[in-house]
């Protein structure tokens, strides 16, 4: 029953809270299980962090006693400290960008009833004070299913979410104390640090689409130069040209002549660069025809390679290296080892004089 005394009120919340502390704990756990599925079921993006807390008794107290205490008195209203936390549970949510922030703020909005929703995004930029950590806060409670008993009444609990810049930044602004008191020249300091961080936000996210742009591209282009080289009629046209190589249009090439390897994206990287290193120019028409041209021959070399030297191994890369090499030596002379290309040379030489003969 719920009273003015807010001594009483004190005994009645620690009780309530030591007695259900296990079943809140399991509730918690219960509503990150259903937002991690939510949030893999509707593919919103890479979330990097979900994670909860249980709000301690005595913050809950006094958080209570800050924010109602005063004007539930004075209007002489009756209460329970418990009716009025709706943070007892806490979840945050760090997604990788921010403008995932207000899709995954979607997928929480259609599967659970809202209570309160706090823009600290907007909240912070819409004032002069600009070191404040952003997010987004909401207050949530599971729908109750029709007739459900009231013992199993859900507990309410408040999501954060935020992108991993702004998660960064709230941890380093909570460590910096007495925030709104010091002096103005460290205040413009740390104004400066928070547009950093926001700069860095956008640029992150800026990054992505462009990324997403190139993937997006590399994969509807064409994969060289000729749609029917592979078949040898030797029909040509110019769609490749003026593509310099990246990792997408690599990839989307060396995939297509090595289907059953994984190439790992440092990997596929640090191949991109080296190649580069030799020839900035490059581009992926030239890869596609080095393969074209080469690859059989190198196949074969490859073959009689292992044959002669079973400890060593010859990946989709060495066989790249090597097709690269043969395709134009004064420009990928250094692509190969000198022992590896001196090899290789011999064993060319052995090959067209046999077959001249």
């Amino acid at each position: 029953m719920a009273s003015l005394d807010f001594e009483l009120e004190k005994y009645k919340f620690r009780k309530f809270y030591d007695k259900n502390l296990s079943l809140i704990q399991a509730t918690q756990d219960r509503y990150i299980s259903t937002i991690e599925k939510l949030i893999e079921q509707l593919d919103v993006g890479e979330v990097t962090k979900i994670e909860g807390r249980i709000k301690d008794k005595e913050e809950c107290i006094k958080k209570f006693q800050r924010k109602y205490q005063g004007k539930l008195e004075a209007d002489e209203k009756p209460y329970r400290i418990k009716d009025y936390l709706s943070d007892l549970i806490g979840i945050r949510i760090v997604c990788l960008y921010e403008d995932q922030i207000s899709v995954v703020s979607d997928v929480l909005k259609s599967h659970f009833r809202i209570i309160e929703v706090t823009d600290k995004i907007a909240a912070v930029e819409s004032t002069e004070d600009l070191f404040g950590y952003k997010g987004l806060h909401m207050d949530l409670v599971p729908v109750q299913a029709e007739g459900a008993s009231p013992r199993l009444q859900e507990f309410p609990f408040e999501v954060q979410i935020r992108s991993l810049i702004q998660d960064a930044w709230s941890v380093l602004d909570h460590k910096i104390k007495y925030k709104k008191s010091i002096p103005n020249n460290l205040k413009r300091r740390i104004n400066v640090l928070s547009a950093l961080f926001e700069l860095a936000d956008r640029e992150f996210k800026e990054i992505r689409n462009a990324t997403m742009e190139l993937l997006q591209q590399a994969t509807a282009d064409p994969i060289g130069d000729s749609l029917s080289d592979s078949n040898g009629n030797g029909e040509i046209h110019q769609a490749g040209k003026g593509k310099g190589i990246n990792v997408f249009n690599f990839l989307r090439v060396a995939g297509h002549f090595f289907k059953d390897f994984v190439f790992e994206d440092y990997k596929v990287d640090n191949f991109v660069q080296d190649i580069l290193k030799q020839n900035r120019d490059f581009e992926r028409a030239d890869l596609h025809k080095s393969l074209i041209e080469n690859l059989k021959t190198v196949k074969e070399y490859r073959t009689q390679f292992l044959l002669q030297n079973p400890e060593n191994t010859f990946s989709p890369y060495t066989s790249i290296r090597h097709c690269l090499y043969k395709y134009d030596r004064e420009t990928f002379g250094r692509i190969l080892s000198r022992g590896a290309r001196e090899h290789f040379e011999e064993w060319l030489e052995d090959v067209g004089g046999r077959d001249h003969h």
